[in-house]
């Protein structure tokens, strides 16, 4: 059986709400993700999986619980300490993409390895080699303002596991998509789960999307189920 390399253990978070009291997103909800297995996690808007998403990620704090990245547990370590694992540990997609404008789509894929500390003339090859394998051979220069929406989106696809990560996050990344495109990034999403053995966390409205992985959840009253 694969291990564990992803856990959210109990996780609680309540933000203070303008009357003075507060407001319970999460509840107790927990997660355990081994490499290469695909969940989606469903759950009406503001349910908190966006939130739950970046606590996972240790973007947020939760308000207590434990998160652990490949056995150890990081969310009580450094904003620094946790920066650091976390350009290596994971790559994040986001619906609106979120590349840098003044870069071209190869140098939005480089960054990801600048920032880990990663980068090298082999990592500049990989990052051709990403962007030809979502079919941006001839794209490569263009910068953002220059691409349609299904290839910025995947753009940030190569950028994303640039660094052969073991978790990739993906918060409504088809969500500003056509149906053919929308289809093909999440067909690239689980090809990545088989080929670079990364665990995929996808958090979709797309029932048919969330179908297509090997485990579904949804998260509702602050808390995650099996679907």
């Amino acid at each position: 059986m694969s291990e564990t390399i992803l856990s959210a253990k109990s996780a609680y978070k309540s933000f203070a709400s303008p009357s003075g009291g507060a407001i319970e997103v999460l509840r107790g909800a927990s997660l355990d993700m081994c490499e290469s297995e695909s969940v989606s996690l469903r759950g009406e808007s503001g349910a908190g999986k966006t939130t739950f998403l970046n606590i996972v990620a240790c973007l947020e704090s939760p308000s207590s619980g434990e998160i652990f990245w490949d056995g150890a547990r990081v969310d009580k370590l450094s904003n620094s300490a946790q920066a650091k694992l976390r350009a290596r540990f994971m790559g994040f997609v986001f619906q609106n993409y979120c590349l840098v404008p003044e870069l071209d789509a190869l140098e939005n894929v480089e960054l990801a390895a600048r920032i880990a500390g990663t980068y090298s003339s082999a990592m500049r090859v990989r990052a051709r080699e990403l962007l030809e394998g979502v079919g941006l051979k001839d794209r490569m220069r263009h910068l953002p303002s220059q691409l349609s929406g299904g290839e910025r989106q995947r753009v940030a696809v190569a950028r994303a596991i640039i660094n052969r990560p073991r978790v990739i996050l993906a918060d409504e990344p088809t969500g500003n998509l056509d149906e053919a495109t929308a289809n093909s990034v999440m067909e690239m999403f689980l090809k990545l789960c088989a080929t670079e053995r990364a665990a995929l966390l996808l958090i979709t409205h797309n029932p048919d999307f969330a179908a297509r992985t090997s485990r579904r959840l949804r998260l509702a009253r602050g808390e995650i189920f099996a679907l």
